[in-house]
This record gives C-alpha cells, structure tokens and sequence, in this order.
C-alpha cells in the first residue's frame, strides 16, 4: 500500500508552477513568513481533500471486496482524465507562465503583491488536488488496513505531494544564499522544460492507471 500510493504522490508533486512562485515568496520583502504561509496553505488543502477523498470513497464502499469493479473502473476512469490532460498540455501553444513578468492573469495579480492571505490562497489553488493525487489516497481508501496504517499513509502522501514547497522552505531556513541560488539556477531550468516535465508526468500516471484499472476490471 505504502509503495503504490508514495509513487502516485510522487507524480503529483511534479509542479513546475509552485516551484517556481515559492522562488518569487523567497524573493519577497518578508520571506519566511510569506513562504511559511505559502506552505501552510499547500498543506491544509493537501490534508483536507486527502480526508475528503477518503471518506467519499469508504462510504461509497469501495474498500469492500464486492466492489472490486467499481474501484478498478475509478482507476481507468482517473487514468483517463490524466492521459487527457497531459493531451491537452501537449497541444497548448503558449509557454509556461513567467511568475517574474507582468500578466493579467490571476496567478500571477496574486503573486505581484506578496502577503499573507495572496500566498495561503495561492498554496490552496495550486494544490487542488490532481489525478495522481487522488489515485494515492484511493490506494489508501481500498486498502482494508488499521487505522493507524492509514493515517500515517496519508501523512505521507500528503508531505511527498507537498515536497516540492516545503523543502524549498527548509533549505532557506538553513542556508538562505545558496538555496536563493539554486532556485535562481532550477527556476530558469524550469521555465524551458517545465511544460515537458508536466506532460510526462501526466503521461506517466495516465498510462498506470489506465493499465492497472484495465488489468483489475480483466481480472
């Protein structure tokens, strides 16, 4: 259980986007502060929609044997959306947004005026929770384990989705200098190859659940 729901964790913390305004928050007037709100916002939406999640799929029953296919359908259904989203990364035309230009968009209105309620909403809206996401905690859900089993997977699935905001934070809480730099360095990185990550991410998880969810339905 926990191998199968860390490795879909995993796929959901690939996000070029918070990576990339985590360096804009540590670039801030306050960067402690408005970085720790930035995370503390990821998190809280990483924790409340991994409870919601389980609880909609536990009382739906599909942690019940007799609902082997309703649970792999799920699966498919997830790699679908997945294998779809990584089409439509694959034909959009525009690149990556630019967190260090000028835009009209709301992201970016958000991220232009740092504070403490832009970057908890911001934590909040960029961790709406993605497919990959949801296949980690559905493993959970299935999975006929004791209460604590659970709670510490979803501890996990919530701190390795959050990953790439939290570490980041601690980093710069231990050597400010060099982690400004690094990010300076991955963030111009990021911004030629970002859309390339997301789509084989997308790609990557889709093809998964699709074949696990075929699998399960065949079997």
């Amino acid at each position: 259980m926990f191998e199968q729901a860390a490795g879909f964790a995993v796929l959901a913390a690939i996000s070029p986007t918070a990576l990339l305004v985590m360096a804009v928050f540590l670039g801030s007037a306050n960067p402690k502060r408005t970085a720790l709100v930035y995370v503390t916002g990821a998190i809280v939406m990483s924790v409340a929609m991994a409870i919601a999640v389980l609880f909609v799929l536990r009382a739906a029953g599909l942690n019940q044997p007799r609902e082997h296919d309703p649970r792999y359908g799920l699966r498919l259904g997830l790699g679908i959306l997945s294998l779809a989203a990584a089409f439509v990364v694959a034909r959009r035309k525009r690149p990556a947004p630019d967190p260090d230009k000028q835009s009209k968009g709301f992201l970016s209105r958000l991220i232009a005026r740092p504070g403490r309620a832009t970057a908890f909403l911001v934590g909040v809206i960029l961790f709406v929770p993605s497919t990959s996401f949801i296949a980690a905690v559905q493993v959970v859900a299935t999975a006929r384990a004791a209460v604590p089993a659970t709670v510490a997977a979803l501890l996990v699935i919530v701190l390795i989705s959050a990953l790439i905001v939290w570490l980041p934070l601690i980093t710069y809480l231990i050597a400010p200098d060099a982690t400004t730099r690094t990010l300076r360095t991955a963030n111009d990185w990021l911004r030629v190859h970002g859309r390339m990550i997301v789509l084989c991410a997308l790609a990557a998880a889709g093809a998964v659940l699709v074949l696990n969810g075929s699998l399960g339905l065949a079997g």
